[in-house]
């Protein structure tokens, strides 16, 4: 064998394997594309997969958010109505007529007052004259000030042992305490 053919043996050798290695390379590097292309889909898939979760759990917590703040607005409303029910029984007591107001005075000291007491009534009382004449007074020694209160209507009995506010608003309240989640239900059936 001649150097020539040696040469030409070693350069067309060479060349294969030249050939060989580059579509080795060529094979691994399509594998390594396919590969990557495979994880990244994967990927993609799962970042939409969670992106979908996560809007859904936004648009939830909004419904929510909007369905609360729906019940605090009706709540409020609810609220504003039932206050203005109590205000209108407040300026209809305090507006009441005489024979009315003297039976409610009445029925509240009978209740209330005790011997030695001393009764005050309510600058806008309109009656604190006539209630003063009512058996009642007497019967228990209830003393009748003349000092007027600054008062919502009605009045107030001081005692040795306890007050008892009498007022308008304060038996109002009283109502309204126990009476506000009835009368709520029943103006918003």
């Amino acid at each position: 064998m001649s150097t020539e053919n040696i040469v030409e043996k070693i350069l067309s050798d060479a060349n294969a394997d030249a050939e060989a290695i580059v579509a080795e390379a060529e094979a691994k590097a399509a594998k390594i594309l396919a590969d990557a292309s495979s994880r990244a889909e994967k990927i993609r898939r799962e970042t939409e997969a969670e992106i979908a979760k996560r809007r859904e759990s936004i648009l939830e917590k909004k419904a929510a958010d909007a369905r609360l703040e729906s019940a605090k607005i009706v709540l409020r409303e609810k609220r504003k109505v039932v206050d203005a029910v109590y205000a209108l029984a407040l300026s209809r007591m305090i507006a009441l007529e005489k024979e009315d107001a003297l039976k409610l005075a009445d029925t509240l000291l009978q209740k209330y007052a005790e011997e030695g007491d001393t009764l005050y009534f309510a600058e806008n009382f309109r009656y604190g004259e006539e209630v003063s004449a009512l058996p009642v007074i007497e019967q228990r020694g209830v003393k009748v000030s003349l000092q007027r209160l600054p008062l919502d209507g009605g009045m107030r009995l001081e005692g040795r042992i306890a007050d008892k506010d009498l007022s308008f608003g304060a038996i109002l309240a009283t109502d309204r305490e126990a009476y506000q989640a009835k009368l709520a239900v029943d103006l918003f059936r």
